[in-house]
């Protein structure tokens, strides 16, 4: 039994057909500038690697020629068993909580949700109209927004006139949910129990923490939308609102250009000119001032964090790291425990300095708080929910 799980964004389809039991990627690809001028497909199938270019006029398009791949190259979608389609969706709001079969009631609130999630949500629902008209088994949307709907209120609730923030639905949602979910539930598997204090590091291109306990999450770092909290690629994080109100007056720049300011051009990006953290810290390497000084911006928010997360859950056992640069950066990862030495954190430089893609655990055995890495997989917690759901 098999799963295909879709990410549809703004201008791309990621999509991997899954097996939910096993954990098996069976087939993987990407659709990329969908919309432009040309277009590009990646199949990917018992290790051959397919590619074409040619223009895709959009979603429809891309979906389509997916389809005509996997009966190509392979996998045939009509032997695989399939169960359902999985599809990632940004924003589920006060409607959702866990995944949720797709009818038109539900589709129809992922479009109503699109306010809170311009950038995410209506790329989302183009994949999910596509797809349910292409392909006849059941769909189930998994939002990135579900771990975190039972937020505390303490945690959840902004400080803003109750009448205004009740009437236009603002509070703090998050975002990566279905990453943070797997990776802590991955964390209790592995040290046979769910009663424990964790803080989990999803840092990417976009990047958040959640503070976890004893398998419920207790707060998050992106708020209502996916710009609040840390320093990311090429979002700010964190900042004074008034920031928006002075440049709105003094730079005379307007709602949309502020819009483009915060989410596309800043974050590392804006401090170095980077986003890839990997040519940041060559740059850094280089002698670059900006950079070195881009790098302490952005290990200070993430050690801000922890402490302030530690002090909500009165204590840590376990700080872990995942996604791209949380599992493959290990200088950052460094940085950041041994800015928590004081509090018995302790490093092993060995295990941190290997790049693996199994769980492991990088502290030393006398460490305060266990550190691990423990790579996520998103697509696969999809097919799992998506499986469960329907069983």
């Amino acid at each position: 039994m098999s799963v295909l799980v879709i990410n549809s964004g703004s201008s791309s389809i990621k999509y991997q057909l899954v097996e939910p039991a096993t954990g098996e990627a069976i087939a993987v690809g990407l659709v990329e500038r969908i919309g432009e001028e040309t277009g590009k497909y990646e199949h990917t199938y018992q290790g051959e690697t397919t590619e074409l270019v040619e223009p895709i006029a959009d979603h429809g398009t891309g979906l389509r020629k997916v389809l005509e791949l996997f009966s190509t190259y392979g996998p045939d979608l009509s032997q695989s068993d399939i169960k359902a389609v999985g599809h990632r969706v940004v924003q589920g709001g006060k409607y959702f909580d866990k995944a949720t079969i797709i009818d038109d009631t539900v589709q129809n609130l992922i479009k109503d949700l699109c306010p809170l999630a311009p950038l995410h949500n209506p790329a989302n629902l183009k994949g999910i109209e596509v797809a349910r008209q292409l392909l006849d088994v059941p769909h189930v949307a998994v939002f990135d927004t579900a771990f975190f709907q039972a937020l505390p209120p303490e945690s959840a609730t902004y400080a803003l006139a109750r009448d205004v923030a009740h009437k236009y639905e603002i509070r703090r949602y998050g975002a990566h949910g279905t990453s943070h979910k797997f990776v802590s539930e991955k964390v209790a598997d592995l040290l046979g129990t769910t009663q424990l204090k964790q803080i989990v590091m999803h840092l990417g291109n976009g990047a958040s923490v959640s503070a976890v306990v004893n398998g419920h999450a207790v707060d998050t770092s992106m708020g209502l939308t996916p710009l609040e909290g840390l320093v990311m690629g090429t979002r700010t994080g964190d900042i004074d609102p008034a920031v928006t109100f002075h440049l709105a007056r003094v730079a005379n720049m307007s709602i949309d250009e502020i819009d483009t300011l915060f989410n596309k051009q800043s974050g590392m990006k804006g401090l170095t000119g980077e986003n890839d953290m990997r040519a940041v810290w060559k740059l850094a390497d280089a002698g670059d001032k900006n950079a070195a000084e881009a790098l302490d911006v952005y290990i200070h928010r993430l050690v801000h964090y922890v402490g302030a997360y530690a002090a909500i859950m009165g204590g840590l056992d376990v700080l872990t790291f995942t996604a791209g640069v949380g599992e493959n950066d290990h200088l950052v990862r460094q940085r950041v425990v041994e800015r928590l030495a004081n509090f018995g954190l302790k490093l092993d430089l060995a295990e941190n300095a290997i790049r693996s893609k199994s769980p492991r655990t990088i502290s030393t055995p006398d460490s305060t708080v266990r550190v691990m890495v423990v790579p996520t997989n998103e697509e696969l917690a999809i097919a799992q929910q998506a499986m469960e759901l329907l069983s």
